[in-house]
């Protein structure tokens, strides 16, 4: 081989030195800016591009599990055929049916559901969505209660005598029988007369035209009633709501056949204990046919007859039912026709019963005579707690009365004697009565022209009441505890 040129060379190593000076020098500048670089982000360390965030937009329904579990196609399955294999959720885990009812659609027919689903859950989601106002705590904290009560309420509102299907209301009664245990109907609609659509109302302009000619009856409670077998309370109103231009009297008319046919249901309803019936136009003979078929009957313990037209005889048969029947807590006969006879028969009625708790008599006219005879009862009466004679037309006699009742009954603790014209004489005989009085706790003296010091002193007795009345019921759960413990200590 041929040797290579000494100026070959020599250029060579020339080039190799100037590449490896060029490198020192690079790498010296390197350094000397990352020595700057460093320096700055100590003195500014958020300019430190190594601690910034990445922000990273993310897909909430991205997932790595881009195949679904098996327990989840299961669940899935089940939900979407729910309907058709029902009876698979009691084979079910705990977990798994918990799963299974929060994917349930609402829209399940209550043949599949009522008998077979027992979560709460469920039917809190059932009512929430049906319903705007939900108010589970009148319906013992039951969600399941709540939707079966008001869902039979809806369909009894809506049905209209000979033109609805009873079909449906049929079906429900038999799957809400075991749930409903109080039933309020706010109205009853009446049939509809095709006669009468055509009528000219220019000819018949009359408020009180032949109203009795022109009467319906309603819808029949029986069947109803005959099937619920928990029912306990039953609140009935038999008017029409929102009836706007289609108004007619017969709507509000509570006719001799509807109060027959309520009879037979009610008597036959052995379980029912609260009887609910108001702003219904009750007169004193549907009264006195309502009185005869409660004679026997055996757990009525509450009448609510308010907002009708109840008058004296009304007021009598009532008493009658009092005084023999031996299970009526609270009657209520608010804004009815009462005047100074059926005060006097009430009073009667006082003195015969040692069971009656609450007695409403608001907005009647039983005047001083028939407050008179009140409180002479309330003298012999033991048993009476709550006293309602607001707006009744009782003055002076009656305040004076009743200061004599403070002194000797100590089992009534809440009076209303407000709307009523007792004026200053009045009010000075009861504040000298509550002044021996340490039971009573309520006095309602507005609108009684009794004057300010009167209320100002009968209010100090009453927070002086109220406050002893706390301590009794203090001492009692004291001695209650320690006798439960001592109980527990012998055994």
């Amino acid at each position: 081989m041929a040797a290579e040129s000494p100026t070959k060379n020599r250029s060579s190593a020339e080039s190799e030195k100037s590449v490896t000076m060029n490198q020192d020098g690079d790498a010296d500048s390197k350094s000397g800016n990352e020595k700057t670089n460093d320096k700055s982000f100590i003195d500014n360390p958020a300019s430190d591009f190594r601690n910034l965030r990445r922000i990273i937009a993310e897909d909430q329904e991205w997932s790595l599990a881009t195949v679904p579990t098996l327990d989840y196609s299961c669940i899935t399955h089940i939900v979407d055929n729910f309907e058709a294999n029902s009876a698979i959720l009691n084979s079910l885990s705990s977990d798994h049916q918990a799963k299974v009812l929060e994917k349930l659609p609402m829209t399940l027919p209550l043949k599949v559901t009522a008998l077979l689903i027992k979560d709460e859950g469920y039917w809190k989601r059932c009512c929430e969505n049906r319903w705007k106002v939900c108010n589970v705590k009148s319906y013992g904290s039951s969600w399941k209660r709540m939707y079966f009560e008001r869902n039979l309420e809806h369909i009894i509102e809506e049905f209209v005598p000979e033109k609805t299907d009873p079909i449906e209301l049929n079906e429900t009664l038999e799957l809400s029988s075991d749930f409903v245990i109080k039933l309020d109907v706010r109205q009853f609609l009446p049939p509809v007369n095709d006669k009468d659509k055509n009528i000219d109302f220019l000819e018949n302009s009359s408020d009180t035209g032949s109203e009795v000619e022109r009467e319906c009856d309603h819808f029949n409670m029986a069947p109803v009633l005959e099937k619920l077998r928990h029912l306990r309370e039953l609140h009935l109103t038999y008017s029409v709501q929102d009836c706007g231009m289609n108004f007619e009297w017969n709507m509000f008319y509570f006719t001799k056949k509807d109060c027959q046919r309520l009879c037979e249901a009610v008597k036959a309803c052995h379980t029912l204990n609260v009887l609910h019936l108001h702003r219904s136009k009750l007169s004193d003979e549907n009264v006195r046919l309502i009185v005869n078929c409660l004679m026997e009957h055996p757990n009525i313990e509450e009448l609510d007859f308010s907002h009708n037209l109840i008058g004296d005889r009304g007021s009598k048969a009532i008493c009658k039912l009092i005084t023999t029947h031996d299970k009526i807590k609270i009657l209520n006969l608010c804004n009815n026709m009462l005047r100074i006879v059926g005060g006097q028969a009430l009073a009667h009625a006082l003195v015969k019963t040692n069971v009656l708790k609450s007695l409403n008599l608001r907005l009647n006219r039983i005047g001083d005579e028939g407050g008179l005879n009140i409180c002479k009862a309330l003298t012999k009466n033991t048993s009476l707690k709550e006293l309602n004679m607001a707006a009744n037309d009782v003055g002076a006699l009656t305040a004076d009365a009743l200061a004599q009742v403070f002194l000797i009954n100590k089992t009534l603790t809440t009076i209303d004697l407000s709307c009523n014209n007792i004026g200053m004489d009045g009010g000075k005989q009861l504040l000298d009565g509550m002044a021996e009085n340490n039971v009573i706790t309520e006095l309602d003296l507005r609108l009684t022209e009794c004057g300010q010091e009167v209320e100002f002193g009968i209010n100090q007795i009453l927070d002086q009441n109220k406050e002893c009345q706390r301590d009794e019921n203090f001492n009692v759960a004291n001695k209650d505890q320690e006798s439960v413990k001592g109980e527990s200590q012998q055994l």
